[in-house]
Order: C-alpha cells, then structure tokens, then sequence
C-alpha cells in the first residue's frame, strides 16, 4: 500500500491524516480573518448587502474553475442539491454574523463559532447516528457550559449605542453556527463522493441566489468606500471561494464532525487579528470560556480522548 493509499485510509477510518494538518491550519488562519473583513465590510455595506457581495464575489471565481477542472458533467448533476445547501451554509450564517459584529468584538463572535462541532456532533447524532461515547457527551455539557458562561456577560436584551442589543447578537451566532452544523450533514448524506469544488461552486450560487433580492432592497443609499470593498473582495476570493474548496474536501475525506474542529483554530486566529488591527480588547473572562469552549469541543468531537482505568 501507497503512502496516498495509506493517507486515505486513515481518513476514512475517521482520522485525520497528517497530509491535511497543513489545510486545517491554513483553514483556520483564513476563516479567522473572515470576522475582521465582516466587521469593515458591514459598518458601509450593511448586514445582507455584506454577505451578498461576499457570496456573490465567491460565486464569479468558483464556477469558472468548476469547467477548469473538468468537473462541469457533475455539476450539472449536483448544483440544484449544493444551491439549497448554500443557504444554510452561507446565505444565512453569514448575515447573522455580519449582524451580530455590529455590537459584539470579532473575537467573541469567532470563540461562539467554535460552538460549531457541539452543534455538529448533536446533528450528527440525531441525523445520521453517529451516537457519541461518554466523553463526547461530557465535551457536549462542558461545551455548553462555557457558552453560557461566555453569553452570560453578553445577555443584556437593551439596546446599545449602535440600537442592537449583545444577547441578540449572541443569538445570530449560535443560530449561524447551527446552521453550519446541518449543512455539515447534509453535506455528508446527500452530496457524498461530489468533487469539493462542484460543493463550494453550487453552494455559493444557491447563496447568491437567495440573497440576491434582499441584497437589492437593503443596498446601501451611499457607496462604501475602498476599504469597505477591499474586505468584502477578500471575504469573498479567499474567505469563502478559496476557504470552502479546503472545507468540503475536508468534509468528504475527514467526514463532518472532524472537519467542524477547524474551528478550534480559527477564535485564536480572530481574537489575534482583532487585537492587531481594532485594537479590540482581550479580556481574562473572554479566554477561560474560550478554553471552556474549546476544551469541550475537543472532547465532544473525539480529539481528545479521557484515559480508561485499568
């Protein structure tokens, strides 16, 4: 057997092989920058406006590359199916996060993404049976702990200087973040063995689609700037277009409750570009729940493991 031979294998025993440890990384360092470009973006474009133009940009560079890559037969087959995908993958999730950075810091949106694999491992479960073991179940409780202890501090309903209340900006993140999690099944059952790419190009066009009217009715009355565009052009070419080619190739290799940790990394590659680039504070409070957080989802996905008495 081949080393490739070997890699494949072990991804379809459910490991993770070393061959992607380097996509997950650079996952992560994209997907963290996703929340500094939402935060411009939004303040000129506007919630649904943002996360139009994010799809829209991501669908112009992924479909031509959808009949570069010889893939075109098969995505004729599958757009219809990875269009509805897209709303729940992306037309959604990212208007509730772009809402949510109105009010709340990136790095507290990007540590409540985190919340994805706890999501992912319950859809799972309920959806394709995928029943976790005692310690997942403990990473799912003490996962959900630390988002209450994180929300907590957030759950004020009065509106603040911006006319957005934080608990419902807390509330736009987890209803994103289950979203991702149903599409990771979905994903899963219905587009399993589809080429990454015909995924990532079909999902965003079934997310341009659906926000393609709301986008027009709220379009801002003044155009935003060049910053404003730059942001919206990166989330678009690399946080979206480049980002879910590496996402659904890990879904189809990795199955979708590993490839969901990805979002181990990104909170730590978020809460560094936000203290960087806004000066966004990092608070003692904001780190303990994180690791709360994290630590649970370790557990509650199966990379980390508690030690058996003998």
């Amino acid at each position: 057997m081949t080393q490739v031979d070997k890699a494949l294998a072990g991804a379809a025993a459910g490991a993770a092989p070393r061959q992607w440890l380097a996509e997950f990384v650079l996952l992560g360092a994209i997907w963290g920058s996703s929340f500094l470009f939402m935060r411009i973006a939004t303040v000129e474009f506007g919630v649904i406006a943002t996360a139009a133009v994010r799809v829209m940009v991501a669908t112009l560079c992924l479909l031509p590359l959808v009949f570069l890559r010889g893939v075109g037969a098969q995505f004729a087959r599958h757009w219809k199916t990875a269009c509805v995908l897209g709303l729940l993958n992306s037309a959604i999730p990212f208007a509730c996060f772009s809402f949510a950075l109105l009010s709340i810091t990136t790095g507290l949106s990007a540590i409540l993404n985190a919340t994805v694999p706890l999501f992912g491992a319950l859809v799972a479960w309920a959806w394709l049976g995928e029943r976790p073991t005692g310690s997942r179940m403990l990473g799912l409780a003490i996962g959900f702990a630390g988002v209450a202890l994180l929300a907590w501090d957030q759950a004020s309903f009065k509106p603040g200087a911006n006319g957005i209340a934080p608990a419902w900006a807390v509330l736009a993140c987890l209803v994103a973040t289950l979203c991702y999690a149903v599409a990771a099944s979905a994903t899963k059952r219905y587009l399993a063995g589809v080429p990454a790419m015909v995924t990532a190009a079909g999902s965003q066009l079934g997310a341009a689609l659906g926000l393609a009217l709301p986008a027009l009715w709220f379009w801002p009355a003044r155009l935003p700037g060049t910053s404003a565009w730059l942001a919206v052009i990166a989330l678009g070419v690399a946080c979206t277009g480049v980002a879910y080619v590496l996402y659904f190739r890990l879904i189809e290799h990795a199955g979708p409750s590993r490839a969901l940790a990805v979002t181990f990394l990104v909170p730590v590659f978020a809460v560094c570009y936000g203290a960087l680039f806004l000066a966004e504070a990092i608070t003692a409070r904001m780190v303990l729940c994180g690791a709360i957080v994290l630590g649970g989802t370790a557990l509650s996905t199966g990379w980390v493991k508690l030690g058996r008495r003998r």
